[in-house]
């Protein structure tokens, strides 16, 4: 899914996050010995689509340029738990397609090093950029030192801004759309009060959980830096965004009093929620697409940011990163024509075909303000006015710690003191 991209596929793509020298040094030689054929005769070109929710728009795209340019796509769409093992798989093998999906920084940081990522950073700056919001540029953009270790540069596009926030089934928890929970209290004491509605979260979303939560007492600046390892885990807004979890728990709120994990984790807490066996989840925009393909009869359900909590400082915001995009090969035997069909893909009107057709958010700032959202994709496109703004990420490491530290919390195997420790160790060796 969208974004929420982090989810699937868990313990394999941790391997790949990890960054470790052997799968670097492996991508890297791949990348050395690649063949870079010229290109002759007919050309043809491979996209490798991480997201079975963008799958028809980006396959109904494709037709149109071929039938317009001659150039043939092919969509290659190996399914979100599948799709990185098989773009390891395929840069050790050095049979990488010329287009692949963009995936979180972390994920995707081995291939960019490895050298099998284009630097767009000058098409960009020659006029491309005006099809993308500033915000989406600055998170696409690795600065000078960044904490991944990428050359600076930018190696993706996306036409997709993604957010996260609540989604609500009010038939299960007597939440509405047009006066949702003020406060976190609120929250709690709603599910509470309801009958049988609950609320879950992916193990492998509670990284962007508790970065949404903390920025009621954090500024972004101090939620980067945190991530940066320049300053600590142990200060009062990340404790305060634990100790939400541990208040959903001591209220008998998380469904199963526990926290999912494993490698399917998050799509079956969106499958929980779509076919309407759970009241409330924790999500990220794409996921309204998730629940058209899940369930399309389903929309009587909405979309929220997380709302304020009791002595906050800061208005809540959003993680936000870029959604679905892509990156292009540059050792692929068409790069030019690759370019050139990606640039066409993050054009207005195909942006707005991405929008229709898969229930996504668009990254150009005249769609996204101007566009018929739906219902459902409502909360997730208000939160993209404050959403949070950086070019750091989490270090693999930290987000190991966080999924694990928070399901021992849920589950009544650590004090939250126990839990900012863990992760400040997790930083500690990684930074």
């Amino acid at each position: 899914m969208g974004t929420n991209s982090t989810a699937r596929g868990a313990r394999r793509r941790t391997v790949i996050a990890a960054g470790s020298l052997a799968i670097v040094g492996a991508l890297a030689l791949a990348a050395c010995s690649s063949s870079g054929k010229s290109a002759t005769g007919d050309v043809g070109l491979t996209f490798m689509n991480q997201s079975r929710g963008q799958e028809a728009a980006l396959t109904q795209l494709a037709k149109q340029y071929t039938t317009k340019t001659g150039v043939k796509i092919t969509i290659d769409t190996p399914g979100p738990v599948d799709y990185l093992p098989k773009l390891q798989a395929k840069a050790q093998s050095r049979s990488m397609p010329d287009i692949y999906s963009s995936f979180d920084a972390t994920q995707m940081a081995p291939f960019y090093k490895a050298g099998w990522a284009m630097d767009l950073s000058a098409q960009l700056n020659a006029g491309w950029s005006k099809n993308f919001s500033p915000a989406v540029l600055t998170m696409s953009t690795f600065k000078e030192g960044n904490n991944l270790g990428v050359k600076p540069g930018v190696y993706a596009v996306h036409w997709e801004t993604q957010t996260y926030g609540l989604l609500i089934n009010p038939a299960l928890t007597g939440m509405s759309a047009k006066k949702p929970p003020a406060t976190t209290a609120a929250f709690i004491d709603a599910l509470a009060a309801s009958n049988g509605g609950k609320f879950s979260i992916a193990a492998s979303q509670t990284p962007n959980f508790i970065q949404a939560v903390a920025s009621n007492w954090l500024t972004d600046a101090e939620i980067e830096a945190t991530l940066n390892g320049k300053s600590t885990w142990k200060q009062d807004g990340w404790r305060n965004a634990f100790q939400f979890l541990v208040d959903l728990k001591k209220a008998g709120v998380i469904a199963n009093n526990s926290i999912p994990g494993g490698q399917d984790d998050h799509p079956n807490v969106e499958s929980s929620f779509f076919t309407k066996k759970m009241g409330a989840i924790f999500d990220a925009a794409p996921g309204v697409s998730v629940g058209l393909r899940t369930n399309p009869e389903f929309e009587d359900y909405f979309s929220t940011g997380l709302p304020k909590a009791p002595g906050s400082v800061h208005e809540p915001r959003s993680p936000g990163i870029p959604g679905k995009g892509a990156v292009i090969n540059p050792r692929g035997d068409h790069p030019e024509q690759a370019l050139a069909f990606v640039k066409w893909l993050t054009e207005p009107a195909q942006q707005a075909v991405f929008a229709k057709v898969a229930r996504i958010l668009p990254s150009n700032p005249e769609l996204l303000a101007g566009a018929d959202i739906p219902d459902q994709l409502a909360g997730f496109a208000a939160g993209v006015k404050g959403m949070q703004v950086m070019s750091t990420t989490f270090k693999p490491d930290v987000i190991t710690a966080i999924r694990a530290e928070s399901q021992r919390l849920v589950l009544g195997e650590a004090t939250v003191d126990d839990v900012l420790a863990k992760i400040q160790a997790a930083q500690d060796r990684t930074s």
